[in-house]
């Protein structure tokens, strides 16, 4: 079949100048206008009457050029010379009054010390209706980003107007936000949003709460399938939905909106409606959703491309969807032209183009070979999409997804009826909560073979590949996929393809996934690559079986390490102390394994520590036990004695240090010498332990607070270890470890290992002494 391209020029060139104007400055997008209207005037000069039928695409040509040179390039000037964007550079504290235009966007931090994980901040576009620096006001209409705490002001909804005073900063992404603003206090004099974003924000929360009757993890991906709401999905989930090539799924695109509507018109056909009525609901249901999921600039990208081709495939006309691809291109970037540089935008037309063109010709070139026609299509239409749009996930995420396209073609078959159940549920739950939980049951085994296949998919050896960031690894990407997509296109270079590729697997898959031999047989002491944080396995002598002491800052790299070694039961899980890069993936511990009780030592802070500590062991029906002064735990092949913390400080700590103190400290007697376990005790609580006269002499050491300067030569000292273990993440902002900690343990004697070098440390015993094995990076 043949398609029309008239109009692609004519939104290529409208893209690339508004891209220009932005990246760059303005004038480029002038000068790309120029060059468009001087090309539609040469064709229309040119084209003979034969031709008549390519004037349109080049009068269209001529619109996006004078698009280009008029009103768009003015809007780029405008914003560049913005006043407030002169003072961002500065630093200027100012107060604005200002539109919200988009839902609050969660920022995650990660856990550190007594800070919890999670969001602590949001960030909110809007357009400027009136600012002020100090009484003087500042002529300003542009788009700025709001930077604000997470407590007050998370609940803005789109549509309010609010004032919010702070310092300004130059904006960090090249569109059309002129300035971005570090807010401190909550939002002041904040007006009620209009009724249908209010209704919005109301069905979503419905929907939210009817998610509560499913499993955790299913139940913050519902609304993320649905309407695009992340706010309950977790960190590590998130994560392994970007390594899997599924993160598309939890942003609301052309997909979503093609699910809904297509639903619609499905059952308006099974009740034989007429094309009038069909076409009239089916808008109908596309406005609800658009509202439902916000209204935003993004959702309004997404619901005219899953307009466009949703509507064209519908009424059987494929060719009308390229030029109506185009105009909307078109329509959308002289609407807003920041759309020229959102990825979101660029993954929405490519997805939306490759489905288009590419995936009906391989889905014929499977059949031809032999493929069912079902399977055809089930192969074909997530290898185009992964192929189109590897480009512009590669330079966003600074990653490519190997995985991508088996995860795809496993997750398709329900991303459909989670989406329409979902749908249901959220209209149902805001007049009905019982009805909404009923039928988000439904949604339940969808979402959850979903986190299945991602978490699968993410463990995969090799699954993500590393790969430059930004718009040259996109360029790099595309460049890469273009030859290979060429490449197959011809007998011999497919035989050069896959020649290289089986190469490629010879080399990687060995020292992947063959050549570690990971564990090491007879393995006694596992530091595991948790990143800042600590997490390690003790072997019991029992197969299966160890005892974890702390679990790492976040869910997903301690119960990995776990499964790596094969561990199925955990007898005891020790808590050195409260801090989140120690207890943020005790929750993961549990994930597919059994676990007999949680230890912890006399410590309580931070109290939301010690209260998430309690919810997880209630959870799970574990005890909670604490670890006193001279307790000895054995096992076959292991035995622990706990020899401090000797006091407990309870007065207030604003540095973490006296928590840090409260460390419980273990001996651990293994097949490979003793351990001493320190936690991350430091200065006062090692002297401490010095002053009582303990006996701290161990052949393997856990170095106290990730290698960190606080650590006293005479304790390092008397530990006189032959091995010292480094538990630290990478390019972590403490300067953890210290080199002058690493020099002291060396001249003492001691072997370093890291984990942010060696990745996953195991301890085995050897004739000598206890020896090394690295699974590395």
């Amino acid at each position: 079949m043949r398609h029309d391209f008239r109009l692609v020029p004519a939104a290529l060139s409208l893209w690339l100048g508004a891209l220009l104007g932005l990246v760059w400055t303005w004038w480029l997008a002038l000068a790309c206008g120029a060059a468009a209207v001087l090309v539609s005037v040469v064709l229309v000069i040119k084209l003979r009457p034969a031709r008549s039928r390519w004037w349109a695409g080049a009068a269209a040509l001529l619109v996006a050029g004078l698009l280009l040179a008029g009103p768009l390039g003015l809007r780029l000037h405008r914003a560049e010379h913005d006043q407030l964007h002169g003072l961002a550079q500065r630093g200027t504290e100012v107060t604005l009054r200002v539109l919200v235009t988009e839902r609050p966007k969660p920022v995650r931090s990660a856990g550190y010390a007594d800070q919890q994980a999670g969001p602590r901040s949001v960030a909110i576009a809007a357009d400027v209706l009136h600012a002020e620096r100090g009484a003087q006001p500042v002529v300003s209409t542009g788009r700025v980003a709001l930077l604000a705490p997470f407590a007050t002001w998370s609940e803005i909804i789109p549509g309010q107007e609010v004032t919010a005073s702070g310092e300004l900063a130059p904006p960090r992404d090249a569109d059309l936000t002129v300035a971005a603003i570090h807010v401190r206090g909550p939002p002041v004099a904040a007006t009620e949003a209009p009724w249908w974003q209010r209704a919005a924000e109301s069905m979503r929360e419905a929907l939210r709460n009817a998610c509560a009757v499913l499993p955790e993890e299913q139940a913050g991906l519902v609304p993320g399938l649905v309407v695009g709401d992340t706010s309950g999905l977790s960190e590590r989930l998130d994560r392994e939905f970007t390594d899997a090539g599924l993160t598309h799924l939890m942003a609301v695109s052309g997909s979503n909106v093609a699910i809904v509507c297509g639903a619609v018109l499905l059952l308006l056909r099974l009740l034989r409606a007429g094309p009038r009525l069909s076409a009239a609901l089916s808008g109908a249901a596309l406005a609800g959703f658009v509202v439902l999921a916000g209204g935003e600039p993004s959702v309004l990208r997404a619901g005219v491309m899953g307009a466009v081709a949703l509507l064209a495939l519908a009424l059987g006309r494929e060719r009308s969807v390229v030029p109506a691809l185009a105009a909307a291109t078109c329509v959308l970037v002289a609407w807003d032209p920041a759309m020229a540089v959102s990825f979101g935008f660029a993954l929405s037309v490519i997805a939306t183009a490759g489905l288009v063109l590419l995936a009906p010709r391989w889905a014929e070139g499977l059949q031809r070979r032999g493929v069912p026609p079902g399977f055809a299509e089930g192969l074909a239409v997530p290898a185009a999409a992964f192929v189109v749009t590897a480009p512009v996930v590669a330079g966003m995420a600074g990653q490519l997804s190997l995985v991508s396209v088996a995860a795809n073609v496993l997750a398709a078959p329900v991303v459909a009826p989670a989406t329409v159940f979902g749908v249901l549920a959220t209209v149902v739950a805001a007049a009905w909560p019982a009805g909404g939980q009923l039928i988000v049951r439904l949604a339940g085994p969808e979402a959850g073979w979903l986190v299945v296949v991602a978490r699968r998919a993410s463990e995969v050896p090799g699954a993500v590949l590393a790969w430059p960031s930004g718009w040259w690894g996109g360029f790099l990407a595309l460049v890469v996929a273009a030859a290979v997509v060429l490449a197959l296109r011809h007998r011999r270079l497919r035989v050069l393809v896959a020649l290289a590729l089986t190469g490629a697997l010879l080399l990687v898959v060995p020292g992947k996934v063959i050549a570690p031999g990971w564990p090491p047989p007879g393995w006694a002491v596992v530091a595991c690559d948790v990143g800042q944080g600590d997490s390690l396995v003790l072997a019991t002598g029992e197969p299966g079986r160890a005892v974890v002491v702390d679990a790492g800052p976040e869910p997903g790299p301690a119960d990995r390490c776990l499964d790596r070694l094969g561990i199925e039961r955990v007898p005891l899980v020790v808590l050195s102390h409260l801090h989140a890069d120690h207890i943020g993936g005790l929750d993961s511990v549990f994930e597919g394994r059994s676990v007999g009780a949680i230890a912890v030592g006399p410590g309580r802070q931070p109290g939301w520590a010690w209260r998430q500590a309690g919810q997880i062991a209630a959870r799970h029906r574990v005890p909670l036990l604490e670890l006193e002064l001279g307790r000895r735990l054995e096992w076959p092949a292991l035995s622990l004695e706990v020899l401090g913390p000797r006091y407990v400080s309870e007065g207030e700590d604003d540095d973490g240090t006296q928590i840090n103190n409260g460390s419980v400290v273990l001996r651990a007697r293994t097949p490979a010498g003793s351990v001493l376990l320190t936690g991350d005790v430091e200065l006062a609580a090692q002297a401490d332990l010095l002053a009582a006269g303990t006996d701290l002499r161990a052949e393997i050491l856990k170095v106290p607070h990730h290698g960190s300067r606080f650590s006293l030569p005479q304790f390092l000292a008397a530990v006189s270890a032959r091995l010292a273990l480094v538990s630290v993440g990478p390019g972590n902002r403490y300067g953890h470890p210290n080199p002058t900690t690493l020099d002291t343990l060396t001249a003492d004697g001691a072997l370093v290992t890291r984990t942010d070098t060696d990745g996953d440390t195991a301890v085995i015993p050897d004739q000598s002494g206890p020896a090394v094995v690295r699974r590395g990076k």
